[in-house]
């Protein structure tokens, strides 16, 4: 039984739950760490985005998983006061909606922990970035200017990303675009969007990350001349993050995904379905098997909590309970990427294999 690279996961990624108190500021404490990228969503009583804050832009700049507008600064959101040492302060707005609604305001905090800067010069690929990178969790946040050519852009991991989420900052009406180790990088993928991967070589130039860079063509939507934009990189790290495909059985009794630990957060899409959502289970919201409540990364929803989606996450992995087409269609590809609770068994101690819930 291999050990794990990282021990202790929640030290570099966790989930936290806390209720707003309507309050100016409100400090939300027991991430774990000091965090660099926080994804906000509000869990019960309405519908708001789906919030990304990250150190290298800056607390008061907002991006949103399910919409296309580019950097907000508009203080209705509400945004961060702080990024502290075991969680964030928030900083209400001026309508108190999205970060701290009194009472019935329940939120899911999802957060990842980079350098710790906002950001240090890479001159790794031909357009000179800005990276804050964690090197024993192989996340790094990357900054960067297009050009309008094909280009390459340094991401500082020393390992190919498996994933990027990329943003355009600037602009009202602008697509993310992701990558995947799995999909042909001749394709990519909306997290914004229900829309299958597709196929366009101006997006990732026809080529695969290595460790040191990243490549762009010349859409706008990665590489516009003189556009301003955010990479989130990650690259896998045995027991801590897994990103990888599975294939659907259509059956209530689904295919069992080992990732070599506990998952605490696991993102799916069906590749192969134009109308499936991206669905985001976590550890925290259930507390115990079957995993039935989740959100979905691409819409505004409040958390959703149906018998007809289901998961279990187990010691090594997680299984599929619904014979679904949104991750569970009969011979149909399911894309994953899921982060540790607890490594399968530690790189430490003892040798005590983790426990499902």
């Amino acid at each position: 039984m291999a050990y794990a690279s990282i021990s202790k996961p929640g030290l570099h990624h966790s989930t936290l739950l806390y209720t707003g108190n309507n309050s100016t500021n409100q400090a939300i404490t027991g991430v774990g760490f000091q965090p660099d990228l926080v994804w906000m969503k509000i869990r019960s009583g309405s519908t708001h985005n789906h919030v990304l804050i990250d150190k290298v832009r800056g607390v008061n700049k907002l991006i949103f998983t399910n919409n296309t507008s580019g950097n907000s600064t508009n203080d209705a959101y509400g945004y961060l006061q702080s990024f502290d040492s075991n969680g964030f302060t928030t900083q209400k707005g001026s309508d108190g909606n999205a970060w701290n609604v009194n009472g019935s305001g329940t939120y899911a905090s999802f957060n990842w922990k980079a350098g710790g800067t906002t950001g240090s010069s890479n001159s790794d690929g031909s357009i000179t970035s800005s990276v804050s990178v964690n090197a024993t969790a192989d996340f790094s946040i990357v900054s960067y200017t297009g050009t309008g050519s094909n280009a390459t852009i340094g991401h500082g991991l020393g390992a190919a990303p498996g994933y990027i989420l990329i943003k355009q900052l600037t602009g009202s009406n602008v697509d993310w675009f992701g990558y995947h180790k799995s999909i042909s990088p001749s394709a990519g993928f909306k997290i914004n969007a229900t829309a299958n991967p597709g196929n366009d070589s101006t997006y990732w130039n026809n080529t695969a990350s290595t460790s040191s860079v990243f490549s762009v063509g010349t859409a706008n939507t990665v590489n516009g001349s003189g556009v301003e934009y955010i990479a989130y990189c990650w690259a896998e790290v045995k027991g801590y993050s897994k990103f990888g495909t599975y294939i659907g059985n259509g059956n209530d009794n689904g295919p069992m995904i080992y990732t070599g630990f506990k998952p605490a957060w696991v993102l799916v899409k069906n590749r192969q379905q134009s109308g499936d959502d991206w669905i985001l289970h976590n550890n925290k919201s259930p507390g115990f098997n079957v995993n039935n409540k989740y959100l979905y990364a691409n819409t505004n929803n409040s958390e959703i909590n149906l018998a007809t989606l289901q998961m279990d996450l187990l010691s090594n992995g997680f299984k599929i309970r619904k014979s679904t087409g949104a991750f569970n269609n009969n011979g149909e590809t399911i894309l994953y990427m899921a982060f540790a609770e607890e490594p399968l068994v530690a790189n430490v101690g003892a040798s005590i294999p983790a426990t499902a819930r």
